[in-house]
């Protein structure tokens, strides 16, 4: 579910987020599928949260190289 990686990467980057109409529309999908599957919830959490790690491991890579090409230059 994106809409919980997005409020997962706001929360940890301290960013707020703003409501948008689409959001209501997507929300409202995901509470059908909650509805017909209960632990569906939890396996879009997990999801989220694996997509969340791995946008931090990608910048904390990035600020590595960063950090070496300075050292080098």
């Amino acid at each position: 579910m994106a809409e919980l990686g997005a409020a997962f990467l706001c929360a940890r980057l301290g960013l707020a987020s703003e409501p948008r109409e689409d959001h209501a529309g997507y929300i409202d999908h995901w509470l059908e599928v909650l509805k017909k599957d209960k632990k569906a919830v939890f396996t879009a959490a997990s999801a989220a949260r694996s997509a969340v790690e791995y946008l931090e491991n990608l910048q904390d890579q990035a600020e590595s190289l960063d950090e070496h090409e300075e050292v080098a230059a």
